[in-house]
């Protein structure tokens, strides 16, 4: 038996014979409920998810267990250097966008959800080819975060709000104290993502709601950092201009000189 939308939407061919002999007419039947206008269309629509569904399922394991021992050894180097100073830790300055963004404790949300918002981009990789050029941005963007907090320790202001009055946000501050500031590497790791996995999606030719859905949780990502008071406006500036520099340099610059290989592979 045919799926519905084929029988309801998509268009048939019926034969007809009469005195002037066989006449092919094209008929189109248009269901009031929803449905594909077309084959193609129909196809189309679960095209994206057996593409997606298959490039998760390839070397799932492999690329969870990848992620998470990189998360790791990021870790160790972002709070060592946090808690290990090596020279005067410069406080950065609030703008009139800081006094204007109010703490929202609510934003712990989207702020934690950066981790698994990163780990959506090597979860659609197939091959080394199109991990190898990823894996270098985000080490790069790493070592540039890194080497700038070693030279120039940041950090913001203190805030007089009473952090035990909300116990979520008080862990988030005792863990990762307002230290390594600036550049936002929360913001920097979300633009580099929001860029890296709209290029996946445009792909894999997804529905715009979900291009929409990825831009949307990046700008979360980054205004919660002012919500939660955890970052000023100029680390969210100069973070995302480094996420941005680091990500064209390996998607567009060094492919287009010959240095990276093509970062996608078509299906």
């Amino acid at each position: 038996m045919l799926p519905e939308c084929l029988v309801e939407d998509c268009p048939v061919i019926r034969l007809d014979t009469g005195e002037t002999g066989w006449q092919l007419e094209r008929l189109n039947f248009k269901a009031e409920g929803t449905g594909c206008p077309d084959m193609t269309a129909c196809s189309q629509q679960t095209n994206w998810l057996k593409q997606a569904t298959s490039r998760i399922k390839t070397h799932w394991l492999l690329k969870m267990l990848g992620t998470t021992g990189y998360m790791t050894f990021f870790m160790m180097g972002y709070f060592w250097l946090l808690k290990h100073p090596m020279f005067p830790v410069t406080v950065i300055p609030v703008t009139s966008l800081d006094r204007l963004i109010s703490f929202q404790p609510w934003c712990i949300v989207p702020y934690a959800s950066l981790w698994l918002y990163i780990s959506l981009v090597p979860l659609l990789f197939r091959s080394w080819r199109e991990l190898a050029p990823y894996l270098s941005a985000v080490t790069v963007l790493s070592l540039a975060g890194f080497s700038i907090f070693l030279f120039w320790p940041t950090a913001i202001p203190k805030l007089d709000i009473d952090w035990a009055r909300y116990p979520s946000v008080a862990f988030l501050k005792s863990v990762d104290a307002s230290g390594n500031a600036c550049p936002s590497l929360h913001v920097a790791f979300a633009v580099l993502t929001g860029i890296w996995l709209r290029r996946l999606l445009k792909q894999m030719r997804t529905p715009i709601s979900l291009r929409v859905l990825n831009i949307c949780w990046c700008v979360l990502i980054a205004y919660s950092t002012l919500a939660t008071k955890q970052h000023v406006a100029l680390d969210l500036v100069s973070g995302a201009a480094l996420g941005l520099c680091v990500t064209m340099l390996f998607l567009h610059i060094l492919p287009s000189l010959g240095v990276v290989r093509g970062t996608v592979e078509s299906e």
